[in-house]
C-alpha cells in the first residue's frame, strides 16, 4: 500500500519543494494544503494519512489549539511539525502538545528523509527523549543530544562494535540508512569517527 502524506504549509515554493523531494525520496503520495482549516478539510475528505507534517506559522495556526485539532483529525496517524521556527521551549512544547517529531526546514535533504522514515516506523520522539526542565525556568536544559528511537539502536550497534551490514540486518534497514544514521548521530554527537560516536555514548550514558 503506497505511503500517504500531507504537507501543510502557506510557502508555496517550500511546499512544492518538498513534495516533489518526499514524493520521489520515500516513494510517497503527497497531498498538500495552505491553512489549518483547508488543512482540517483534506484530512477529512482524504484522510487520516500516515504522516501529517503541519507548518507552525500557516494561516489558522495557533498553537496549542491548532496542533490539538490536527492530530484529532488525523488520528491514530501522527502528527510532526515541519517549520522554521524552532527553539528548545518550541520543540519541547509541541512533544508536550502530542507532536510525533519537530523537524527544522534547514535540516539536510538526507536528515529530513531519516527523520520521516523514523516517524513513519513508529519512532515518535516520546516527552522521557527530552531533556528535564530545570526549577525555575521555562527552558530545557540539553546536556545530551535529542535521539530517535532509530538512532539509539544505530548506535547501540556501534558501541556492540558491529559493521553497518550487522547493523542493518538487525534493524531490518539498508546499509545506506544506516550509515545516513551515523552520519547524523556524528554530527549530534561532534563525533569524529563511528569510534568516537561510540565511547561519547557511553560517556553521556545513552546506551
Amino acid at each position: 500500500m503506497t505511503t500517504r502524506l500531507l504537507i501543510a504549509d502557506d510557502h508555496d515554493l517550500v511546499r512544492e519543494t518538498l513534495s516533489s523531494f518526499i514524493s520521489k525520496e520515500i516513494g510517497a503520495e503527497v497531498m498538500q494544503s495552505r491553512t489549518l482549516q483547508e488543512t482540517l478539510d483534506v484530512i477529512r475528505a482524504k484522510g487520516p494519512f500516515d504522516l501529517l507534517l503541519l507548518d507552525l506559522t500557516m494561516p489558522g495556526m495557533t498553537m496549542p489549539t491548532g496542533l490539538s485539532e490536527a492530530i484529532a483529525a488525523n488520528s491514530p496517524q501522527p502528527v510532526a511539525i515541519l517549520t522554521g521556527t524552532t527553539s528548545t521551549e518550541i520543540e519541547y512544547s509541541c512533544i508536550m502538545d502530542g507532536a510525533a517529531g519537530f523537524l527544522s526546514k534547514s535540516l539536510t535533504p538526507d536528515d529530513l528523509v531519516i527523520a520521516i522514515r523514523a516517524i513513519l516506523d513508529g519512532n515518535y520522539t516520546r516527552i522521557e527523549d527530552l531533556p528535564p526542565r530545570v526549577a525555575g525556568t521555562a527552558h530545557p536544559v540539553r546536556k545530551t543530544p535529542l535521539l530517535t528511537q532509530r538512532e539509539r539502536d544505530v548506535l547501540k550497534g556501534l558501541c556492540d562494535g558491529k559493521t553497518n551490514k550487522e547493523i542493518a540486518n538487525d534493524l531490518n534497514v539498508q546499509v545506506v540508512t544506516v550509515k545516513l544514521h551515523i552520519k547524523t548521530l556524528s554530527r549530534k554527537l561532534d563525533a569524529r569517527n563511528r569510534t568516537h560516536a561510540a565511547m561519547l555514548a557511553r560517556e553521556l550514558h545513552l546506551i
